[in-house]
């Protein structure tokens, strides 16, 4: 469970920042690049909540 919960919170964290530096710069190549990383770390965070707790680390 606080994995679930401190995933959530970086994801929401890398959103925010990439999200202000989009709204800030306002470039094409940099929307698109932003777009497809957060598109992999929700991937990412999505992958690891389905593996569950078994692989983890103790």
């Amino acid at each position: 469970m606080i994995n679930l919960v401190t995933g959530l919170i970086g994801l929401a964290m890398v959103v925010t920042f990439l999200g202000y530096m989009v709204v800030w710069v306002k470039a094409i190549p940099l929307i698109v690049i932003v777009v497809f990383v957060m598109g992999l770390a929700a991937i990412d965070l999505w992958q690891s909540f389905r593996q569950g707790e078994n692989s983890a680390v103790r």
